[in-house]
């Protein structure tokens, strides 16, 4: 059962569950390795959405991956399979040029700039596109339907990663691919721990994998921080849910804490 349930928590109706972990996995823990050999511990289907933003292949300064378009090809072939296979739902930011080099999606969202953000061979680039791979989970929970479009203005917070997104945006995308606050979140990329703290912000648990150890420094610090922020809108609950959710890093190469 890839599932373990720890708790039930009265402050919803129906009642939130809490889940331990999935596979051999702690939830809201990130782990270092390479994502690649990681995903294969998840049984099928075991994660509800992943929302991941994949190297771009435009030679960023990551501390340990060469950011060439040849390694993003590989890197598209060897992970896709394994996602499709371990996640619900699928949800990818690629860059513009890149999203030709993935699978056919379900569907294409994007995240529009209004005012722009970088220029391209025919102008101002002011959208983005989001690869999405399964089904919509408003149409799937009866929820009616929403804009395909997530409008962003916010400027980008610069924490020692090469390529953070927004925490407002990228939390805006997370609650537009999960309605449910018992879905599990997984980032192969955790990098300086994004998804982490969208998750966290929208009251759902998660599961990260890093291979860097500088960006696994940056997301602990960040969800901390998180962590002891006051919540505004879950009161108690989200106290509860807090408590359960203590961010450790774990190596995986020999099961201990670090």
């Amino acid at each position: 059962m890839p599932l373990l349930p720890l708790k039930l928590i009265q402050g919803t109706k129906p009642f939130l569950i809490i889940f331990l972990s999935v596979g051999n996995f702690e939830l809201n823990k990130i782990y270092k390795g390479d994502c690649r050999e990681l995903i294969k511990q998840l049984p099928d289907k075991s994660i509800d959405v992943c929302l991941t933003d994949f190297p771009y292949g435009v030679e960023y300064d990551y501390k340990s991956w060469d950011d060439t378009k040849e390694n993003l090809r590989q890197l598209i072939g060897e992970l896709m399979p394994e996602l499709l296979r371990t996640c619900k739902l699928v949800v990818i930011t690629t860059g513009t040029k890149n999203m030709w080099l993935y699978p056919e999606p379900t569907w294409t969202l994007a995240w529009y700039v209004p005012s722009g953000a970088g220029v391209n061979s025919w102008g101002f680039t002011c959208w983005h596109p989001i690869l999405v791979y399964g089904k919509c989970p408003y149409h799937s929970n009866n929820l009616g339907s929403r804009a395909d479009v997530i409008r962003h203005i916010e400027t980008t917070e610069q924490n020692g990663h090469p390529c953070p997104k927004p925490i407002n945006l990228w939390r805006k995308v997370l609650e537009r691919v999960s309605v449910k606050q018992t879905d599990v979140i997984l980032d192969p990329f955790m990098g300086s721990g994004t998804t982490a703290v969208a998750s966290i912000k929208a009251n759902k648990q998660w599961i990260g994998f890093e291979i860097e150890q500088e960006y696994i420094d940056i997301a602990e610090k960040r969800i901390a921080t998180e962590l002891s922020l006051p919540s505004l809108f879950f009161g108690e609950e989200k106290k509860i849910i807090k408590k359960d959710v203590q961010s450790t890093m774990f190596n995986t190469e020999n099961g201990n804490g670090i």
